[in-house]
C-alpha cells in the first residue's frame, strides 16, 4: 500500500481562511452527500467480498478497484479540510489528484483463514491494540493541526515535521481500514504511519 499527501513549499492563507470559515459548505457537505451513497454500496461489496474470498480466495476485481477509487477521493477530500492540501478536491471515483497519492496492489489470492480470524477475534487482537494507540495519536494530531493552522496563516508554510506525523496518521488508520474494513490485504498493520519504504 502507498499513501502519500505531497508537502507544498508553501500554503496558501487564503484558501486556508476559505476552507476554516467555508469549508463545511463547499466542501464537507456536497462530497458527504455524494460519499454517503457510495457507502452504502462500499458496505455491500464488503459483505459479497467476505464470501468471495471465503469461498475462493479471490477479492472481485472490479469491486476491487471501485473501492480503492473510492477511498482516493475520501482521502483526497481529508486532504483539504485537515489543511494538509491546498486546492479543491475534484468530484467523481475517476478524479485525478496530484496533491493525493493512493495505490494498493490487486492481491491475486486473499486467506479465507486470515478472514475468518479477522471477523471472529479481530476486535482483540487489530482493533483494540491499534485503536488504543491510534486515539493517542489522533489527539496529538489534532493539536498539531491547530499549531499548524496559525503557522500557515503567518508564514505561509506548514512545519514539516508536522505534516509528516499528521500523513503518518492519516495513514496508520488507512492501514487498518484495508485490514479490517475493506478486507483488500491480509498485511497485518504495523503499529506506526511510516511509508512502507521506512519500514524495516
Amino acid at each position: 500500500m502507498k499513501f502519500d499527501i505531497v508537502y507544498q513549499e508553501s500554503y496558501s492563507r487564503g484558501q486556508l481562511l476559505l476552507r476554516s470559515f467555508f469549508g463545511v459548505f463547499y466542501i464537507l457537505i456536497p462530497h458527504a452527500f455524494v460519499l454517503y451513497f457510495l457507502a452504502i454500496w462500499s458496505s455491500i461489496i464488503n459483505f459479497i467480498a467476505f464470501w468471495s474470498i471465503l469461498f475462493t480466495g479471490k477479492y472481485p476485481r472490479d469491486m476491487f478497484e471501485f473501492q480503492k477509487k473510492f477511498i482516493r477521493w475520501q482521502l483526497r477530500v481529508n486532504a483539504r479540510l485537515m489543511n494538509l492540501a491546498d486546492g479543491y478536491p475534484q468530484f467523481g471515483l475517476e478524479a485525478k489528484d496530484d496533491a493525493v497519492i493512493f495505490e494498493i496492489e490487486y492481491p491475486e489470492r486473499l486467506s479465507a483463514g486470515s478472514l475468518i480470524l479477522r471477523v471472529l477475534f479481530g476486535v482483540f487482537y487489530v482493533i483494540i491494540p491499534h485503536l488504543f494507540v491510534l486515539s493517542f495519536r489522533f489527539l496529538v494530531s489534532y493539536v498539531l493541526i491547530f499549531v499548524a493552522w496559525w503557522a500557515v496563516l503567518f508564514t505561509g508554510k506548514y512545519p514539516e515535521g508536522m505534516f509528516k506525523f499528521n500523513v503518518g496518521t492519516l495513514r496508520w488508520n488507512l492501514r487498518l481500514k484495508l485490514f479490517m474494513q475493506y478486507f483488500m490485504t491480509d498485511k497485518y498493520p504495523p503499529f506506526n504511519g511510516l511509508p512502507d519504504e521506512e519500514i524495516a
